[in-house]
């Protein structure tokens, strides 16, 4: 993906720590360091970076650099090693040519919980899967993403956005964590639009959500859906239910099985349904469960932003085939 210069608001950014002294100490030139500029990033957040790592001295010098060499639209993200106090000509040229940076990729697949996240982590850099989770807790970065401050429980689910990103070495949890915060802030909040897709589901469904709960929503949606316009329609029936309609009056219950599976990490059964004391059994507690269950894809949250206009409170789906009802009888035949 190719990145545009564009004067806008900064998004959240992810660096390697810095090699050289604090602030007001002197910046010595020719020293390394690594930068990370995620897919997406605007010009503002390419400069912003590359200030706070000194490797130039004022985003002045990057912006003259990029316009001097006609290099708008063709900056590309990645990690990259600079120096201290580098030619910004030669920054600028290196980020045309793309990252020069050999690392270690992480893929993240959608729908995996923070603990499932950690186990892959583990597998890749070797860090304690306890360590990564001990990490992972919104109160350690609700002060540099803002959006973490409706994250309830303390809980970074939902947040750790799923896709490939590379280290160079061995990377802290905290470089990971940090990693794809950003990510989510350049791939869901400054990709999707949020307050459009709210007030349409609060006209089209009566129902009322904040942004962190359309994501506890899209986390169950991405576990219960397999394609994107199977998911729109899946979000409509939960947002139906979340309404009362129909055989859901008076009862907003998702009755979602995949609400439970976070809770016993396999398969659920009858006796589950029945004896799980649990905010996340949605058969027993009305409305959300407290946090997200999963990392959603961009997909699955754009598609339960732009959910699919039905009145079908259930819904019967393999890797074959699908059934979408409005009435328990026609449900119950969609078995047979």
């Amino acid at each position: 993906m190719l990145i545009a210069i564009a004067v806008v608001a900064m998004a959240a950014v992810f660096v390697f720590p810095r090699v050289f002294g604090g602030l007001g100490e002197a910046i010595e030139a020719g020293q390394p360091v690594n930068v990370v500029i995620p897919e997406g990033a605007t010009g503002d957040v390419i400069a912003q970076t590359l200030v706070e790592n000194h490797v130039v001295e004022d985003a002045s010098e990057y912006y003259a650099a990029v316009k001097k060499l006609g290099a708008e639209m063709q900056l590309k993200p990645g990690e990259y090693r600079f120096e201290t106090l580098q030619d910004p000509i030669s920054v600028v040229k290196q980020l045309v040519a793309g990252p020069n940076v050999e690392g270690i990729k992480l893929t993240v697949p959608e729908g995996k919980t923070v603990a499932q996240t950690a186990r892959i982590v583990e597998e890749v850099y070797g860090i304690p899967a306890d360590d990564f989770i001990a990490q992972a807790k919104a109160s350690n970065y609700v002060a540099d993403f803002a959006f973490l401050s409706e994250a309830a429980d303390d809980s970074l689910e939902g947040f750790l956005f799923p896709k490939t990103y590379t280290f160079q070495g061995t990377p802290t949890a905290d470089q990971i964590i940090r990693a794809m915060l950003g990510q989510f802030q350049v791939d869901v909040l400054d990709a999707l639009d949020f307050n459009a897709g709210l007030a349409s589901i609060k006209a089209r469904f009566g129902v009322e959500l904040t942004a962190y709960q359309l994501l506890d929503l899209a986390s169950i949606v991405e576990r219960e859906g397999l394609h994107a316009e199977q998911r729109s329609h899946v979000a409509s029936v939960f947002l139906n239910r979340l309404a009362g309609k129909g055989d859901f009056a008076g009862r907003p219950y998702l009755q979602s099985d995949a609400t439970l599976m976070y809770v016993t990490g396999g398969e659920v059964t009858a006796n589950d349904i029945q004896t799980i004391d649990s905010p996340y059994n949605s058969y027993k507690n009305a409305g959300l469960p407290p946090t997200p269950i999963c990392s959603p894809s961009a997909e699955a949250i754009n598609a339960t932003l732009n959910p699919t206009d039905s009145n079908d409170l259930y819904f019967f789906i393999t890797q074959d085939e699908e059934f979408f009802s409005e009435t328990y009888d026609d449900h119950q035949k969609s078995w047979e």
